[in-house]
């Protein structure tokens, strides 16, 4: 690809929803549908001022009310048209955490110890009873992500996707050429802006952080 080419695409921006009612509590929340906690609207106001200057043409969410919380107090702080294009999609949701869901985290790892508590949290395939694997979180938003959102960023459309932490994960791990065994060092922190320039393909080819 050529500098032409590349000036052609636009910006992906990756912001998780922030501190939920239940993450304030431990829980694994999952597909349950609670709203931000006061920390959490705070945080997102935050998040809108610093970047207020950066310019969206496309925002696509998940279909859970935490994620259009997080975005509608990102916009209202950072002063964004009201206008930009959202999309949900279910694609973009959470991990569902079947049996464990609405379970405290900190109690479950005392019961199961660290070991298969990183595995439950951070590992590729380990699935949940009733429930998701990373791997199968993978195989619906990544193909979502390359069939219908780079079409955006080869249009030259900024793109910003507030979603949850392991539909991120996911993304980050197809973004990043991230392996199976690695995914499990990667976790998107609640403050956390990742800007990237992709090629055509998808790939990181300038990654920034911005710390909120």
């Amino acid at each position: 690809m050529n500098n032409n080419e590349q000036e052609k695409l636009g910006k992906l921006i990756l912001i998780r929803h922030q501190e939920s009612e239940w993450n304030k509590l431990g829980k694994w929340t999952g597909f349950t549908d609670v709203s931000l906690s006061p920390d959490g609207v705070l945080k997102a106001k935050e998040i809108g001022e610093r970047i207020k200057d950066f310019k969206f043409n496309q925002i696509y969410i998940s279909t859970l009310k935490r994620t259009k919380e997080t975005l509608d107090n990102i916009l209202e702080s950072g002063n964004f048209p009201k206008d930009i294009k959202t999309i949900v999609s279910k694609e973009l949701n959470e991990r569902d955490y079947g049996d464990y869901t609405g379970m405290n985290k900190w109690e479950i790892k005392e019961k199961v110890g660290d070991e298969e508590f990183l595995k439950i949290r951070r590992g590729w395939d380990y699935c949940i009873p009733n429930g998701e694997s990373l791997k199968m979180v993978y195989e619906r938003s990544v193909p979502f992500f390359i069939d219908v959102i780079m079409k955006d960023i080869l249009e030259g459309k900024n793109v910003l996707i507030v979603a949850h932490g392991n539909s991120i994960r996911s993304l980050i791990k197809y973004i990043e050429n991230i392996s199976d065994e690695n995914i499990s060092n990667v976790e998107m922190g609640f403050g956390d802006v990742l800007v990237y320039e992709l090629d055509k393909e998808g790939h990181c080819l300038e990654k920034e952080i911005i710390k909120v």
